[in-house]
């Protein structure tokens, strides 16, 4: 792999095992590495002739947070596996990441009940621990914003062509670095539009200013939408999310000011892998060279890997999971 460029993986390597989300679900993390062949030499665990890649988020949300990042970070430390920078690292190191002066805000995450919310079962993780906290986030800062090679590509939520191509021409920068995200401070900045774009995804407004209630509990005023489309006709059609939308919005038909919004990721392109979305039931691939790992494991769905092994059609057949089902587990 390229020592100047973190992005960058070994061209001439294919034998990744790509995992979604793990969220503090270290036990499933765990299980699941043994089930795909991986063993622990000298403590830490890894494979004799593959390399895990995850799509972030490893903290938030589950039981054991700090024994998440501290298992995944050794497994990087010596080689075994790659991490991409979710949204939910960016809000943790947004915490304490103190802003400009002239931001006009204190921290680049601003520090509300909402967001501390999120935050609530990492920051317990990590009570009592403050310098495996500190060396957490300087290790943050270290991952890389995407992975890619000739074969594959992995990023957090979203692969907008358009928008790495500018960022990528005015930002030296490829892992969350201090000045890079003060850059994010700013309303409208590149660097702003760029690491919501990557982390969270594109969206859209619902239509007449209508409100969803999610099932976790917040009002949004806009859905996700997936950046693979190719036909979508209708706002149904092109609603990447956990939440469904409302009955009457679901089957509207796409206008051209919406339309002008969505992305479309070329069916030609190396395929690409992410997470952030909470999907439900059996791994499913959204188009031959675009799959979705994130299964809400933490919810009571699946921890979810692809195995690849350099093809450029993906094979649904290369999908492995924790937990299996009693259904599963007595085949």
């Amino acid at each position: 792999m390229s020592t100047t460029d973190p992005t960058q993986l070994d061209p001439d390597f294919h034998a990744y095992d790509l995992i979604g989300d793990v969220h503090g679900c270290a036990d499933a993390l765990i299980a699941l590495l043994d089930g795909l062949g991986y063993r622990q030499l000298h403590g830490v665990w890894r494979h004799p002739q593959r390399i895990a890649l995850f799509t972030g988020d490893l903290i938030d949300r589950g039981p054991l947070v700090r024994e998440t990042v501290l298992r995944v970070r050794e497994m990087v430390d010596v080689g075994a596996a790659r991490v991409v920078l979710g949204n939910h690292e960016y809000n943790l190191a947004g915490w304490f990441f103190p802003a400009p002066e002239d931001s006009g805000r204190d921290w680049l995450r601003a520090r509300t009940e909402r967001n501390e919310a999120g935050l609530a079962a990492t920051l317990e993780a990590f009570e009592g621990h403050p310098a495996d906290l500190h060396s957490t986030l300087d290790w943050i800062g270290e991952l890389p914003l995407w992975l890619e090679s000739p074969a594959l590509r992995v990023i957090h939520a979203c692969w907008d062509t358009e928008l790495m191509a500018a960022f990528r021409a005015g930002h030296a920068q490829r892992t969350l670095e201090r000045s890079l995200a003060a850059e994010a401070c700013y309303s409208g900045s590149l660097v702003r539009r760029f690491l919501d774009r990557i982390l969270n995804g594109s969206e859209l407004p619902l239509p007449e200013d209508r409100v969803m209630h999610g099932r976790d509990g917040l009002r949004r005023r806009s859905f996700r939408t997936a950046f693979w489309t190719q036909d979508a006709e209708t706002l149904g059609e092109v609603a990447f999310q956990p939440d469904p939308l409302p009955e009457d919005v679901h089957g509207r038909p796409i206008e051209d000011h919406e339309r002008e919004h969505l992305l479309s990721y070329p069916r030609h392109a190396p395929p690409v892998f992410f997470g952030h979305y909470w999907l439900s039931g059996m791994p499913r691939l959204q188009a031959p060279n675009v799959c979705c790992l994130d299964y809400s494991m933490v919810l009571g769905g699946r921890l979810v890997a692809y195995r690849f092994n350099g093809e450029s059609r993906l094979d649904a057949d290369h999908f492995a999971w924790m937990p299996l089902s009693r259904e599963e587990r007595a085949v």
